[in-house]
């Protein structure tokens, strides 16, 4: 744990949970803040970036999250992939039934073809909330691992604290072009440069929030760690699927988005193996 300061190894797991998740706030708030720069993106370079983003969450679902929590079940004399099935499947439930209820908008579709029950809201409003439903799942992953890490737990033969860092890193790097993909599209309708990094910044803002509510959640009900990890996973493989991977390819850049794909998942493997 070199790497790691001694003064964040002493902090309290939900302290260090909701760092991880300022982090990752703060890096799509740097993502948002190109709009202060630029009024347009080119379609090729965020097509790239969202398949990266695709690639960094796959990675995470698997390395970070599942194979750890097949680990502690096993170690806690469970059948090991009893916990990570049913999280998987109960977290793309939950985001089925977010995407049911919740007013939001995908990027790149218009106004009409929003998803949820039926609103008046602006699209801005719409669009924030659509990131912000995948931002949850992202939130709650890193809390739950530094929650486990509380636990003394080893996960997958490595500190978990390590492995939480590594994770807080993946989610920061994939979430700046969610900042991006925010914002441009606002700028490019007339919305201020203002507002829209106000609004791209914020879809994010509840990383910080799910990531303490996941410590708290698996350090005060410990059983419920291998299906903590198991549904943050499984809510994040339905985002890639349903959102990140059709959004991607909008535009004719499918075999750019999918190269992208590939390389978020290599270097979300490699962070997580080589610091986990």
């Amino acid at each position: 744990m070199e790497f790691i300061p001694d003064w964040f190894l002493n902090l309290s797991p939900i302290t260090q949970a909701l760092i991880g998740g300022l982090f990752t706030w703060g890096v799509t708030s740097l993502g948002a803040a190109l709009v202060f720069l630029t009024k347009t993106i080119n379609y090729k370079v965020l097509d790239g970036m969202m398949g990266f983003a695709a690639g960094v969450m796959i990675a995470a679902s698997v390395w970070s999250l599942i194979i750890p929590g097949i680990d502690l079940a096993e170690a806690q004399d469970m059948i090991g992939w009893i916990p990570a099935a049913v999280g998987f499947l109960l977290g793309g439930l939950f985001l089925r039934i977010c995407d049911a209820y919740i007013p939001h908008l995908h990027i790149g579709l218009p106004r009409d073809e929003a998803e949820g029950v039926d609103t008046k809201w602006k699209r801005a409003t719409l669009l924030v909330l659509a990131i912000t439903l995948h931002n949850i799942p992202e939130g709650l992953a890193i809390g739950v691992l530094f929650g486990a890490a509380s636990l003394g737990l080893e996960l997958d033969g490595g500190a978990t604290v390590v492995g939480a860092v590594a994770l807080a890193i993946g989610i920061g790097i994939q979430n700046f072009p969610e900042g991006v993909a925010i914002s441009m599209p606002l700028r490019r309708d007339g919305v201020s440069r203002l507002k829209s990094f106000n609004y791209g910044q914020l879809s994010a803002i509840v990383e910080p929030v799910a990531a303490v509510i996941g410590a708290a959640a698996v350090i005060y009900i410990t059983p419920v760690l291998p299906y903590a990890l198991s549904f943050a996973a499984g809510a994040m493989i339905y985002v890639v699927v349903e959102e990140l991977i059709p959004e991607s390819q909008q535009h004719g850049n499918a075999d750019l988005a999918t190269l992208g794909l590939m390389v978020g998942f290599v270097v979300m493997m490699v962070l997580d193996v080589s610091l986990g």
